[in-house]
């Protein structure tokens, strides 16, 4: 080849590379006006702080039927050994953990189906902390949700909205999970609300007791509507009064047994 052909073949070679540069680069700025990046940028801008939103929980942790939700049993023993394990048995629904679409649905998306980039998103917070100190079955109305945006600004699609109510600070009495004469009483999201988020296109919702619902309610309305709509929720989180009510990215590590309808889950955000 002579040297004049090579040179042109270099430059050809060279302005399809920029011209294919240019249109990835306009292709990420207009998918980025989209919102369909809003995990990607917050986790560029981030400080690098981490909030574990998880508690640590045994056969002591409040349960919602009041049941033990982690029985040990030793499997090895270090001074038979030289090495321990520990035989666990755990009911999916305890601790910090999922509840997936196949838990109100008879065919739903299991635990270990739920899409991975539903796991990795912004983290919406509500403060309900004044109303539920008057009402220990508070509920997030859609009224919350727009007091919410005015102050904050729009819930981007595919987001977790959480509430904190103060109730983590609960988990080690009994007020955690019912009243002195043993009636169940927490805050959760009221259906209103959450059929609110869900015309948001929002992925995930999260409290900090132990039910979406409240302690009081009598049919699991948010549990029958949100769920089956393929969304999913995380119950028992820790931790949310560390956090800003936006600005804060999650992680849900969320298990992956088959055909699960929930489990501990391994929840972090990062700032």
């Amino acid at each position: 080849m002579c040297d004049a052909c090579l040179i042109e073949s270099v430059k050809s070679h060279m302005l399809s590379r920029r011209a294919l540069f240019s249109g990835a680069a306009a292709t990420t700025a207009a998918v980025a006006g989209l919102g369909l990046t809003s995990a990607r940028p917050a986790l560029a801008q981030s400080s690098g702080r981490v909030v574990d939103l998880t508690h640590a929980w045994d056969d002591t942790f409040p349960t919602f039927d009041g049941k033990p939700g982690i029985l040990y049993e030793p499997a090895v023993k270090f001074a038979e050994s030289g090495y321990q394990l520990w035989k666990l048995t755990i009911w999916e629904h305890s601790g910090t953990h999922i509840d997936a679409p196949l838990h109100f649905s008879e065919a739903g998306t299991s635990v270990d189906a739920l899409p991975p980039e539903k796991l990795v998103c912004p983290l919406c917070i509500v403060d309900i902390t004044a109303k539920a100190k008057d009402d220990a079955n508070a509920m997030v109305e859609p009224e919350d949700i727009e007091a919410f945006v005015s102050a904050h600004g729009a819930i981007p699609a595919g987001s977790c909205v959480a509430f904190n109510s103060g109730w983590a600070a609960k988990v080690a009495t009994p007020e955690f999970r019912n009243t002195p004469d043993g009636a169940l009483a927490f805050p959760g999201f009221s259906k209103a609300a959450t059929d609110m988020l869900a015309g948001l296109d929002v992925a995930c919702i999260g409290v900090d007791t132990m039910s979406l619902d409240p302690g009081n309610s009598a049919d699991f309305a948010v549990h029958f509507s949100w769920l089956p709509g393929g969304r999913f929720g995380i119950e028992n989180l820790a931790n949310l009064d560390q956090l800003p009510a936006t600005g804060a990215t999650i992680f849900i590590g969320a298990p992956k047994h088959k055909g699960g309808t929930g489990g501990p889950a391994r929840v972090m955000a990062v700032l």
